[in-house]
């Protein structure tokens, strides 16, 4: 089992495996990977269905673990990424999700945070072993330098991190 410093991130891939679903936050407003952080006496394959039904409105299977990532900061948690199936359901806003679409894998998201492009990346490359890798691209260096160029959606994402939400939209 998990503890709170785990999350888990699902990938869902359109038939064609050409087009990945994003949700576009609430709180920090970019698109992501649906996911969240593991329940206590969760697993974390269970933890992945969850997050999706909750930030997507979609019922899903896990096809694979695609891998997990180690933090070398504070910034991120040690992080579970499975691939997911859509077994059912509609694509429905919550209390957390303020937009969900498929996107091609060729035309991603301009305002994409690390480490998701590196995620989907491994996820799209359909490695047969779970990789196990650090998450190299969230660092402190790597706040510091998107301060300078989106000073406000860093802002907004580092009072998530102190548990103060900002609804409104930039």
């Amino acid at each position: 089992m998990s503890d709170q410093r785990e999350s888990v991130n699902g990938v869902i891939f359109d038939q064609d495996r050409e087009k990945i679903l994003l949700i576009k936050r609430r709180d920090v407003p970019v698109w992501v990977l649906p996911g969240g952080g593991i329940e206590p006496k969760e697993s974390p394959d269970v933890a992945a269905i969850r997050e999706v039904a909750e930030e997507t409105g979609y019922q899903v299977k896990i096809r694979k673990k695609v891998g997990e990532y180690s933090p070398l900061c504070k910034l991120a948690k040690f992080t579970h990424l499975y691939e997911c199936e859509i077994l059912s359901g509609e694509p429905t806003l919550g209390s957390e999700t303020a937009g969900i679409q498929f996107f091609s894998l060729n035309d991603l998201p301009y305002h994409l945070p690390p480490p998701y492009p590196d995620w989907i990346q491994d996820a799209s490359e359909n490695h047969a072993e779970v990789l196990k890798r650090n998450i190299t691209s969230v660092t402190y260096g790597t706040l510091i330098k998107n301060l300078i160029f989106h000073p406000l959606l860093v802002i907004r994402f580092l009072l998530t991190k102190i548990g103060i939400t900002i609804n409104s939209q930039l």
